[in-house]
């Protein structure tokens, strides 16, 4: 049995950013620093953090007065902004700036005078966040179908954002219904999908031909993650997204000679380290890395946790 390894895979550098960005203000503040929502959307690096004093809150009302808090990489509204003002709390924004861009184009949208579709999944953090931005002029739509049931109320004055994890092709799909119902409909200058998700779903693409399995680690809350699982099995591969090496299943491994390994942009390298040692042990020899993009990428830290800093 040979496995083959998706490249790129893990971390992207908005994740790589908001992870440094928890342990620099432990660093700097000491235990403990309150996080609003999973700072990722990964298992293991919550509890990593966790264990060295991040305290991972759902509402604002949880962190005391004057505590430090920090936002997640899927952002969060201006309701919420305004809380932690009100509340004096002293905040480091992990946002990820690919998802700022998206809330920089609803503020310039808006004040343009649009309403604003976002492709997105409801209940999403990210997608709380960017529809958050705006307190009227907003729809989130998922699919086609959701398309053909929108109802704007200046349907020639439109504009579309979307979440940045989505499958690039599920999201072309719902971009090409937008243009059919509303024609002069406004798109980004730049497509919203982070690079990240694109490399990773496109490595997905050329790896899954040319493998039997596919197993993906990452968390089921993740949505690139998920994503990716998706993808593969779009090419009629078996596919399986699972936390960690432990959750392998040996018998989807029964009659493969190649399996393929990928990793959410929230999943440490560490877990793809550990899948591939189980792998070993249940049978594989040969381990290859197949061509892909090489990411380099890096996001600058908020004030006050630059790296001289610390």
């Amino acid at each position: 049995m040979e496995v083959m390894l998706a490249q790129p895979r893990g971390f992207c550098a908005g994740v790589d950013r908001a992870i440094e960005i928890v342990e620099r203000a432990l660093q700097l503040r000491g235990a403990p620093i309150y996080v609003r929502h999973e700072i990722v959307h990964n298992t293991h690096v919550v509890a990593d953090l966790r264990a060295k004093g991040a305290v991972f809150v759902e509402t604002l009302d949880e962190v005391p007065a004057g505590g430090t808090v920090i936002f997640s990489a899927h952002g969060v509204s201006r309701a919420v902004k305004r809380d932690a003002e009100a509340r004096g709390l002293q905040v480091f924004d992990a946002t990820c700036p690919l998802v700022t861009k998206v809330h920089i184009e609803v503020a310039k949208l808006r004040a343009a005078g649009h309403e604003i579709v976002m492709i997105g999944h409801a209940g999403h953090p990210e997608v709380e966040g960017t529809m958050g931005q705006s307190e009227q002029g907003m729809y989130l739509v998922e699919t086609a179908a959701d398309v053909e049931r929108l109802t704007p109320t200046q349907p020639d004055r439109l504009a579309y954002v979307t979440q940045t994890t989505l499958s690039v092709d599920d999201a072309a799909e719902v971009v090409a219904a937008l243009k059919r119902r509303f024609p002069a409909i406004v798109e980004p200058k730049k497509a919203d999908i982070c690079y990240a998700t694109q490399n990773r779903q496109d490595a997905v693409k050329f790896m899954a031909p040319r493998v039997d399995v596919v197993v993906v680690i990452g968390s089921q809350a993740s949505s690139n993650s998920n994503r990716l699982r998706e993808v593969a099995e779009r090419f009629g591969v078996p596919a399986y997204l699972v936390d960690s090496a432990a959750d392998l299943d040996p018998a989807w491994l029964q009659g493969k000679a190649r399996v393929g390994v990928t990793a959410g942009a929230s999943a440490p390298e560490v877990l793809v380290r550990q899948l591939v040692e189980r792998l070993q042990a249940l049978g594989a020899g040969s381990v290859r890395a197949l061509d892909g993009v090489l990411e380099e990428v890096v996001f600058p830290l908020p004030k006050g946790l630059s790296r001289a800093a610390a």
